[in-house]
């Protein structure tokens, strides 16, 4: 299963890192709290990267391995959202990879 979540992970920050091509990197690492605390359904989530972002939604919807990380992730109790978090975050891509989940995953309380 870990070994399938880093894939999986690595996938996901490959949607970030084609869709903000150009940007600045950060150098220090991301504030996970939003993400591991989001009250969030996986329904929630998925609409509002569809209704916000249409091209990370694009980028999703090709790749079923980033959908399913992400319903995997919304379907876990907090701890094991950090350690989610922890198998990719030195994943290629992935300091870019956090911002689009992190707006996903904050603004999905409103759908």
């Amino acid at each position: 299963m870990k070994k399938s979540m880093a894939r999986v992970g690595v996938a996901l920050a490959g949607l970030t890192l084609s869709l903000t091509a150009g940007t600045g990197l950060a150098g220090a690492e991301p504030d996970v709290s939003a993400l591991v605390d989001s009250p969030c359904s996986f329904d929630q989530a998925m609409t509002a990267v569809r209704t916000e972002n249409p091209l990370a939604a694009q980028y999703l919807d090709k790749y079923p391995a980033n959908i399913e990380f992400i319903r995997v992730f919304l379907g876990s109790p907090r701890d094991e959202r950090v350690n989610l978090l922890n198998q990719i975050k030195n994943n290629p891509g992935a300091d870019v990879a956090f911002p689009v989940f992190r707006q996903m995953l904050t603004s999905c309380t409103k759908y």
